[in-house]
């Protein structure tokens, strides 16, 4: 009898063995180098929550093409627009994690929409960061007949003239908005009046023709362009550092306003729970992309400041930041959804 429970028991340990050893071994074939092999075997859907066209849209078109090398599959576009990009973010947050739907986001849709709106998703905890590729500046910039010639000088008129000027936005809650109220906040000058624009161009129309005295804008190619040729003046930018594509443009920080900082940053993201093999490979497509002097050219050309030392972590880090840095202000100025 004690042989045979022996035997029995033994029995039962090899069987368990053998299932835990196959379990084991299933495991590996989807989190390790398999995972690399049969991944990707078909389209990846890039969603864009803007409609094409803009900054974002741009830079998703211009990086899928060139991960298409890498990943030896097709990258496809999908704009999904509406509701600042909250529509668009919850078609990216409530796809299936496997690795075919990565979303690009940016500080408006990952920071500012979570101050301003009841999301239907974790901003926090359904995505899984791949990289920032990307900032777009807010550049400081007045019509030609503010006799301003550099920041400190736009602030002293500011301050000698109370209530009298206003300054134009691409739209209420844009970035460009946020720019300007934290330049008000900063400076003290909340009688400063917002003009909302629909859009960039035509705020830039209407500096240019002197309808309003002053704008925070993105930077663009055609920004720059109406600098360089003297219909606008581009005082300052709004970004950590002199910019590689205008290097002549001082900083506010320069120009004495230190954590007058306000940039349009651009990254990927994957779903939540996505396996860690397919994040993996994604990231190093991602950052072989980033990698191509051709590719960080080609930002420069369109306004972009490449980012290529991303990693999810830092994403992360720096979204945590960036949630402290912005509520304060969207709460200061009062902007809802709306």
């Amino acid at each position: 009898m004690v042989g045979t429970a022996m035997g029995t028991s033994n029995g039962r340990a090899s069987t368990v063995g053998a299932h835990a050893i196959g379990t084991l071994l299933a495991l590996l074939a989807f989190t390790g180098p398999t995972a690399a092999v049969e991944w990707p075997s078909r389209p990846l859907t890039l969603v864009v929550p803007f409609a094409a066209g803009g900054p974002s849209d741009v830079l998703s078109r211009t990086i899928g093409e060139r991960m298409h090398a890498t990943l030896s599959q097709t990258v496809v576009i999908e704009n999904v627009t509406g509701a600042a990009g909250t529509i668009g973010v919850t078609r990216a947050a409530r796809s299936p994690a496997d690795g075919y739907t990565i979303s690009m986001g940016h500080l408006g849709t990952h920071v500012v929409n979570g101050a301003m709106y009841n999301l239907p998703f974790d901003l926090a905890n359904d995505f899984e960061p791949l990289a920032l590729l990307a900032s777009n500046p807010m550049m400081i910039v007045s019509k030609n007949a503010v006799p301003a010639k550099n920041l400190k000088e736009l602030i002293a008129y500011v301050k000698a003239n109370p209530g009298k000027l206003s300054y134009g936005s691409a739209g209420a809650g844009t970035m460009t908005q946020l720019a300007g109220e934290l330049f008000k906040q900063m400076i003290g000058a909340p009688e400063i009046t917002h003009v909302p624009y629909r859009g960039a161009g035509p705020s830039i129309t209407d500096l240019v023709a002197g309808q309003i005295p002053m704008a925070t804008i993105n930077l663009t190619g055609q920004t720059v362009e109406l600098h360089r040729t003297g219909k606008i003046r581009i005082l300052a930018v709004t970004a950590p550092e002199r910019l590689k594509g205008v290097p002549e443009i001082p900083t506010a920080i320069e120009e004495g306003m230190p954590g007058m900082v306000a940039q349009l940053f651009m990254g990927l993201f994957l779903p939540a729970r996505t396996p860690r093999a397919i994040v993996d490979q994604v990231y190093e497509a991602t950052q072989k992309t980033m990698s191509d002097p051709a590719m960080q050219n080609a930002l420069l050309d369109q306004g972009l400041e490449p980012i290529t030392n991303s990693s999810p972590d830092k994403v992360r880090a720096f979204i945590e930041e960036e949630v402290a840095r912005w509520t304060p202000v969207v709460q200061a100025a009062g902007l809802k959804a709306g």
